[in-house]
């Protein structure tokens, strides 16, 4: 089944990211304060990445623009989106937000959520052939060194994965963190979160899927390390230990993975989060009978949550990428936004945001993720 997501909608959400990373407020800030100098507007403290309600929502705003000018040609917002990332990923504006993690206090600030969605946005901008992105890119590199280096730092230390539905799940960072290591060459890194990836999660048996979601998930604790795991086992390797790990999945028993989530107040924006709690769309290897289960349940996940959201919840048009492998290409809107009545599909019915494209250093070729890991361009 294709994508519900055509590129009429791809410039609904080119304007919604654009309302949102120049909208400072409302905003949560997650700075520890040391003292009445560090009070300061969201814009003083992270020039950059200001909007769309926190730090790490700015952060993948930027990251969906660069994504729409790879990915869909003929994009009608082009022009403007060009012009508010040049506006935004200044090196003035990107030393600042590399500064800021220099203090001791902050070297925690939205670890590993916030790291990987920059990493992220890292990798996307070296794939994308321009000078434009070229420019940005190089204006990123003091923020990205130091999200790795706090990376390397932080890893060896991490006795225990924190499994969760919300930002701070390991799996979901280390997934995307090792996505980027491959895109741009860096060994060590790599290197570094398979070995992690594979103390923290090898030994995992009988996940308890029905104690999911938890009341504020956005995405699953335990599909996050399949997406994860999928990443560094050889697919033999990963089809064994998939079975251990969700020994149902061959007979079609997802649990509450395959359920849609209740969601009872639409204008609660943590509440409403749960409503894409959908199914996997597994990414299991070629000829795997396992793998027609997740991948029909999730196009229909897919198709529900798009579906739901011509409704408004909270206040303000700041749009959140769902973070989630069995949401594939699915955009939903962060604490609420009117999204645009749904049009027509288009007759190609493939959208130019989540067409499959080739997977780049994965463990097997079939292992693709979500958000499949840019190749960058020759030079």
């Amino acid at each position: 089944m294709s994508s519900p997501l055509d590129p009429a909608r791809a410039s609904a959400f080119a304007q919604l990211a654009l309302k949102g990373i120049d909208r400072e407020y409302p905003n949560k800030p997650a700075e520890v304060l040391r003292g009445p100098a560090d009070i300061l507007s969201p814009a003083a403290m992270h020039p950059a990445f200001y909007g769309c309600f926190d730090w790490h929502s700015a952060v993948h705003g930027h990251w969906l623009l660069v994504r729409l000018l790879r990915v869909c040609a003929g994009l009608p917002e082009a022009a403007t989106v060009r012009a508010r990332l040049a506006a935004h990923l200044t090196a003035a504006n990107l030393a600042a937000e590399a500064a800021y993690f220099e203090p001791k206090d902050n070297r925690g600030f939205e670890r590993m959520y916030g790291w990987a969605w920059a990493l992220r946005l890292a990798a996307e901008l070296k794939a994308l052939p321009d000078a434009d992105a070229g420019a940005w890119s190089k204006n990123l590199e003091p923020l990205e060194r130091r999200l790795v280096a706090l990376t390397r730092d932080f890893l060896p230390r991490l006795r225990y994965p924190v499994r969760t539905g919300v930002h701070p799940d390991t799996a979901f960072a280390l997934g995307q963190i090792l996505d980027y290591a491959r895109v741009v060459g860096n060994a060590e890194l790599e290197q570094l979160i398979v070995s992690r990836v594979r103390a923290f999660y090898l030994e995992d048996r009988n996940y308890p899927s029905n104690y999911e979601p938890s009341g504020e998930d956005f995405f699953s604790a335990g599909l996050n390390v399949a997406d994860a795991m999928r990443r560094v086992l050889p697919a033999g390797e990963f089809s064994a230990w998939l079975d251990g790990f969700v020994p149902g999945l061959r007979a079609g028993d997802l649990g509450n993975w395959g359920r849609a989530a209740e969601v009872t107040d639409p204008t609660d924006g943590l509440g409403a989060e749960r409503r894409a709690f959908g199914a996997p769309a597994g990414r299991c290897p070629p000829g795997d009978v396992r793998r027609r289960h997740p991948r029909s349940r999730g196009s229909r996940a897919a198709a529900r949550v798009l579906g739901s959201l011509r409704r408004r919840t909270l206040a303000g048009d700041i749009c959140r990428v769902s973070s989630h492998p069995r949401r594939p290409g699915v955009l939903i809107p962060r604490r609420g936004a009117v999204i645009p009545t749904p049009p027509q599909r288009a007759r190609s019915g493939r959208s130019c945001l989540t067409r499959r494209l080739p997977a780049a250093n994965m463990a097997h070729p079939d292992s693709q993720n979500f958000f499949p890991p840019p190749r960058i361009p020759p030079p």
